[in-house]
């Protein structure tokens, strides 16, 4: 593995052996901010508490950018991720995110925070949101929770064909509360077809730069467009 600079400044992770990038080259936080936060998290004003499961952990971003997107919004958190081949602290110390995020004056001690907390069990990070990291394989986890936002971040389906399958959106959707989404970049006609077999009311929205489209699953019509 080795890091690399996106476009927008921020790194990302390069993968030779499946020859993918964790992130957009176009720029890793632009990606994120846009596909898991704008279009999800910000987008789910029903509630004041919400469950977050992350399908792919990876270096931790989509967990930064959602709690601070929780603190500005005083929403509380449950954070649930999921990771079947975690990272080494080598890699994590490379990054430079919260170089980034300049109005967040505490965001290296709260990605440190995200990092060093136990695998499978429930940490405070901060007042309001609990994250619990999860080393397993998506296919052999049944979870014992329900949440109202999926950030599915798998690697593509050329790569990771096995976490782009029927009974994993079907498994997905059967645990996800009424009114819940799920976000993705992919646009696959596959995934979608997969999504809509498992009850998602799918749609097609803008992606971030480098990428047209991205993919909004709901389980219930809940937003208007």
């Amino acid at each position: 593995m080795r890091v690399v600079k996106t476009n927008d400044g921020t790194f990302t992770i390069y993968r030779p052996d499946i020859d993918e990038h964790y992130h957009s080259v176009f720029g890793a936080i632009t990606e994120s901010l846009h596909i898991f936060i704008q279009s999800g998290f910000n987008s789910f004003p029903l509630k004041d508490e919400i469950t977050v499961f992350e399908i792919g952990f990876g270096t931790g971003l989509n967990a930064l950018l959602t709690c601070f997107s929780a603190l500005q919004q005083n929403k509380k958190v449950h954070y649930y991720t999921i990771e079947k081949y975690p990272l080494s602290d080598t890699i994590i110390n490379q990054l430079n995110y919260t170089g980034f995020l300049t109005t967040e004056p505490e965001a290296g001690e709260i990605f440190a925070r995200i990092h060093n907390s136990p695998w499978e069990q429930p940490v405070n990070i901060l007042p309001g949101f609990s994250l619990k990291k999860i080393n397993a394989d998506l296919n052999r986890y049944h979870p014992d929770f329900n949440y109202d936002l999926i950030y599915f971040d798998a690697f593509s389906p050329e790569k990771q064909p096995e976490l782009w399958s029927r009974d994993v959106f079907n498994g997905l959707f059967g645990n996800l509360n009424e009114n819940g989404m799920l976000l993705t970049y992919s646009v696959k006609g596959e995934v979608k077809r997969m999504m809509k077999d498992a009850g998602f009311i799918v749609q097609k929205l803008p992606g971030p730069p480098g990428k047209r489209e991205i993919l909004r699953g709901l389980k219930k019509i809940c937003i208007e467009k």
